[in-house]
């Protein structure tokens, strides 16, 4: 069953910052997100919930909430060290 995307004002504004090649990967890996919300190759990041995917040289930081069936999409960066801070 394909949960509702949300993603994030910072996350919009950072995925509008990316080239438009990267634009279009992100977009269609957040589309497959919704009907496929664990991936192969995903990971979860330690003690905050989160979860990682790579497109490229991009990641996107997201949570799920399967009792609410919603994905949001918490930030879309280049893989830095920082990517995962603060989250």
């Amino acid at each position: 069953m394909a949960y509702k995307v949300e993603i994030h004002t910072a996350a919009q504004k950072q995925m509008l910052s990316l080239p438009k090649e990267a634009q279009v990967a992100v977009a269609l890996s957040i589309d497959r997100l919704g009907n496929t919300l664990r991936p192969p190759r995903v990971k979860k990041l330690a003690d905050s919930g989160l979860w990682r995917i790579r497109v490229g040289q991009f990641r996107i930081v997201y949570a799920i909430d399967d009792e609410a069936q919603l994905l949001t999409i918490v930030r879309v960066a280049r893989r830095r060290e920082d990517t995962c801070k603060g989250l």
